[in-house]
């Protein structure tokens, strides 16, 4: 008998099968695109309705217009040790309505010739007011430039960490740049880069800062002057060699209150003075508390200089600084810092743990000594910067020792040269002779004038000094 095959059942699944496997994904793919275009038209909606990034923008908006006429690009030539000239850039901003412009001594130090470009493309030659190579501050000033735009100021402010900041300056050379980030810490005591001392209380943020920001301003939530740009922390490799240039999220700001201080006598003196207290501490930090409650960290008192600023006000020895000013202190370089940016006679609180119980101490400041500001004794520096230096059984001061291939020996001074003068100013002790070339601005690339005496003031000679960079 003749058999039939039934090929019904096996055409509709293969029908079915079909369908799956080209129908099924189309419409996945249908439903899937209707989703995200109803999570579009939601997340438009939700742009729509809530305004506060544009608010967020048009308040970083407000800051860039605001604190831009205020800064300015700086272009200095400066002399290689090859006699060559080569050019380098930074920024700053205008500190008050007479001109004077603040920006970083190491952006100027050694320069030939300033120039500076507002932010509307005046451009004007400028010339360096005063220096101060511990701090890395300089003030400079342009000639007739017209109507100026100095920058607001967070005076008697201090940041917090947390805190919102905008850097302002010329990264790599692109003017007029802004970036924005957090304070990230305070207090912070970074490589000073000075060769003699240095003074660091830094602030330390994550706005991005290159090579050129140099000088520029740190501004707050309100467009206000909180510090200057001064340092980057760079990376280093896993050989051990430093990664430059590049911002790595660490860089660093001078504080106002230290700004302000040394700007002000260096517009009105062209020299700085600098509160002393006459302490030493001991180098780790102290907890201290009541009843055995820790309620802070402070600097032990080792030695009191006696006759000293502190001494005269009742500090003792063991005694725990906690504060000064009003500012928390953990560490030697922070404290140093914070009297350093305040003068001679001005009067601080100490808040000091004594005992079981914490008091307040007033201190009247005294003047910084040589050794303290630089590190090194006023004849090591000279030596480190000049030459060996003496004074004689008749009192003269003489240089014993003058390397040949130096700037001492290039200038015209000689072994046995008896130093009378410093830019006029009369000359008896190796510490005068130091305080005199620091005040005279040598380490800030000033060219200073030194009178070698004659027999007869007919012969004495006049002889140009100035010193190669002591800061890249």
């Amino acid at each position: 008998m003749r058999r039939f095959v039934a090929f019904g059942p096996a055409l509709v699944v293969l029908l079915a099968t079909a369908v799956a496997v080209f129908a099924v994904p189309a419409m996945v793919r249908r439903i899937g695109a209707a989703q995200t275009a109803v999570q579009i038209e939601l997340a438009r909606q939700t742009i729509d309705q809530d305004d506060i990034l544009e608010r967020i923008s048009r308040a970083t908006r407000a800051i860039a217009d605001n604190v831009e006429p205020s800064v300015v690009h700086i272009e200095v030539i400066s002399p290689t040790d090859e006699g060559r000239r080569v050019s380098s850039n930074g920024s700053g901003w205008v500190y008050d309505t007479t001109g004077n412009i603040i920006t970083n001594a190491h952006v100027v130090r050694n320069a030939l010739t300033l120039q500076i470009q507002f932010y509307d493309g005046r451009v004007a030659d400028a010339q360096v007011i005063g220096a101060d190579p511990f701090t890395d501050i300089a003030v400079i000033r342009p000639a007739d430039v017209g109507e100026v735009f100095p920058a607001r100021r967070a005076t008697g402010e201090r940041p917090q960490r947390g805190d919102r900041v905008y850097s302002f300056g010329s990264p790599f050379g692109f003017k007029f740049s802004m970036s924005e980030g957090i304070v990230s810490a305070l207090g912070r005591s970074p490589n000073s880069g000075a060769d003699f001392g240095g003074f660091t209380n830094f602030i330390q943020t994550d706005a991005a800062v290159n090579p050129g920001n140099s000088g520029g301003p740190l501004v707050d939530s309100k467009g206000r002057v909180i510090g200057m740009n001064v340092a980057i922390a760079n990376a280093r490799t896993t050989r051990g060699e430093e990664n430059e240039g590049q911002s790595a999220g660490i860089s660093f700001a001078i504080p106002l209150a230290t700004i302000e201080s040394i700007a002000e006598q260096l517009i009105k003196t062209g020299e700085v003075s600098r509160g002393y207290l006459g302490l030493r501490f001991a180098p780790a930090p102290h907890r201290v508390g009541p009843a055995g409650r820790f309620s802070g960290v402070g600097l032990l008192v080792e030695q009191v200089t006696p006759g000293g600023p502190a001494d005269l006000a009742g500090i003792k020895e063991t005694d725990i600084v906690v504060s000064v000013a009003g500012e928390p202190v953990d560490e030697t370089l922070r404290l140093r810092s914070i009297t350093s940016s305040h003068q001679p006679g001005d009067k601080l609180t100490l808040h000091v743990w004594r005992g079981e119980a914490f008091i307040d101490v007033d201190v009247t400041l005294g003047r910084m000594p040589f050794h303290v500001l630089t590190g090194v004794s006023p004849s090591r520096f000279l030596q480190e910067v000049l030459a060996t230096v003496a004074t004689d059984s008749a009192g003269a001061v003489r240089l014993r020792y003058v390397d040949e291939e130096g700037p001492a020996y290039e200038a015209g001074l000689r072994v046995g040269d008896e130093v009378s003068r410093v830019a006029g100013r009369s000359i008896s002790t190796v510490e005068g002779f130091a305080e005199s070339l620091i005040d005279e601005g040598m380490l800030a690339g000033s060219a200073v004038k030194i009178t070698v005496k004659g027999a007869t003031p007919a012969e004495d000679r006049q002889v140009v000094l100035s010193i190669s960079p002591v800061r890249e």
